[in-house]
């Protein structure tokens, strides 16, 4: 007999970062409308265990800001930019989770009302409440701050239970795996384990500000059949860091 209660949510609230290069074909870049709907399809998974799911997207299959910083563009100029790409990433997303029968807001840091709603953190709560998935697009709407911590930002803000950094690897190494294929991979790391080990995947910023609040994180592979929704019911999965 099928313990019914393994199937059901750990989690009530859930904040999913998604990397923009999830929604990029092979090349890595641009925005691949096949691989968009799949990202959809994993996030209705999620959304069908009957979770509170808002989402923020990066921006790196459309623009990187590094690469205008090394031929001298202004910070501030690369990062907003960059927030606007990720604008362009919730709109495909929320385009492809509507066609397939999921009721999606975006909001924006930055507002673009012909587009999209300005992020209005209550307005968001309430979606939530409504059973909609909210894609959160914009970053912070502040220069100098990533992705990452615009993700931790708003799961702090919409009192998320769980962050979930939805990567293409299955968890957080003590070495890039890529380079070193026996690198050890932890199933467990404290805030502070993390901060120290200055681990790739997640800013320091955004680590810290989830451990202030005593959010956990979990890093996993999207790719991975049912990885999300295995980490939203409390399965062992990826790498988890807590307190």
């Amino acid at each position: 007999m099928v313990d019914r209660r393994a199937l059901e949510p750990h989690y009530r609230r859930v904040l999913l970062k998604l990397g923009g290069e999830s929604l990029a074909g092979p090349s890595g870049f641009g925005i691949a409308p096949d691989r968009v709907e799949e990202v959809a399809r994993k996030v209705i998974e999620v959304r069908d265990l009957e979770v509170e799911l808002a989402i923020v997207v990066g921006a790196g299959n459309l623009w990187r800001g590094r690469d205008g910083l090394r031929h001298g563009m202004d910070r501030a100029t690369a990062d907003h930019m960059g927030m606007l790409a990720t604008v362009m990433n919730a709109l495909a997303l929320a385009d492809a989770l509507n066609r397939l029968g999921v009721d999606t807001r975006v909001q924006t840091a930055i507002e673009m009302r012909a587009v999209a709603e300005p992020y209005i953190r209550l307005r968001a709560i309430r979606h939530l409440e409504k059973g909609r998935v909210v894609i959160l697009g914009g970053g912070t709407g502040n220069p100098y701050f990533t992705t990452d911590t615009a993700a931790a930002l708003r799961a702090m803000e919409i009192d998320a239970d769980l962050l979930i950094k939805a990567t293409k690897v299955d968890g957080v190494y003590e070495e890039d795996p890529q380079q070193n294929p026996n690198a050890r991979r932890f199933d467990r790391l404290s805030y502070l384990e993390a901060l120290n080990l200055r681990i790739g995947v997640m800013d320091a910023t955004a680590i810290t500000l989830c451990m202030e609040h005593d959010l956990p994180i979990i890093v996993l592979d999207l790719w991975q059949p049912e990885s999300l929704k295995r980490a939203v019911r409390g399965e062992k999965i990826g790498t988890l860091i807590a307190r």
